[in-house]
């Protein structure tokens, strides 16, 4: 086994990644790729749920000043919107439900809130499927680095062993080294959990404004069956 030096320049973190062997390398390496990928993902849902949270906004702000549903229908159609794609549902299944000459209200009343239940489930799916990787993150990393210590602890015994020697020039470069990996684990680990429960919280305000909007606009339709009878 070849020892690592002691000076300055090999005790760097560059230094340390240099003179690992490839085990401990993978570890790092792995846990660096997933730690900017935990960025990315931070950065991007970041600016992605504010842009929901202002798209709803402005949804809602439209809808109130709406005096015709099927006019500001026809107005907001092709939006790439979750709150649009549940008020497109609620309208779709209104027209399909009072097409016919016979109108069940009360079976009107449960689709309606049937479709745009689904809507909302399914928008609230695709808002959060990424954070199931910083859930990930934050969980296993810390355990990766764990292992990259203990293989490198592993290593300093192995060399304690061949210089017949614990003087801290032969076990202080290993340790360094392990403890490294544990240090780039925790890296990729904290922002990653801080991060997800940030998010679950913003992603459950969506969800419960979706709702929101999706109980109001269910009670619009529900009037105007009754005007109808």
């Amino acid at each position: 086994m070849e020892f690592i030096s002691t000076d300055a320049a090999t005790m760097s973190p560059i230094g340390l990644f240099l003179q690992a062997d490839w085990v401990v390398r993978a570890v790092m390496i792995g846990l660096l790729l997933a730690s900017l990928w935990t960025w990315a993902i931070i950065l991007s849902f970041g600016f992605k749920v504010s842009s929901v949270r202002k798209a709803i906004d402005k949804f809602e702000a439209d809808y109130r000043e709406a005096d015709d549903i099927d006019e500001f229908h026809r107005r907001v159609a092709g939006r790439d919107q979750p709150i649009a794609r549940v008020f497109a549902a609620g309208v779709t299944e209104w027209r399909r439900s009072t097409s016919g000459k016979a109108i069940d209200r009360e079976g009107t009343r449960e689709r309606l809130a049937t479709a745009m239940g689904a809507t909302v489930a399914q928008e609230v799916d695709r808002l959060a499927d990424r954070l199931n990787f910083l859930a990930t993150v934050g969980a296993v990393a810390p355990f990766v680095g764990l292992f990259g210590t203990v293989w490198g602890i592993m290593r300093s015994f192995t060399g304690i062993a061949k210089e017949q020697s614990a003087s801290l020039a032969v076990v202080a470069p290993g340790m360094a080294e392990a403890l490294f990996a544990t240090a780039i684990g925790l890296f990729a680990a904290i922002p990653a959990v801080i991060a997800y429960n940030r998010y679950s919280h913003q992603v459950n305000r969506v969800e419960a404004r979706l709702n929101r909007f999706a109980d109001g606009f269910h009670a619009t339709l529900s009037r105007r069956l009754e005007m109808e009878a």
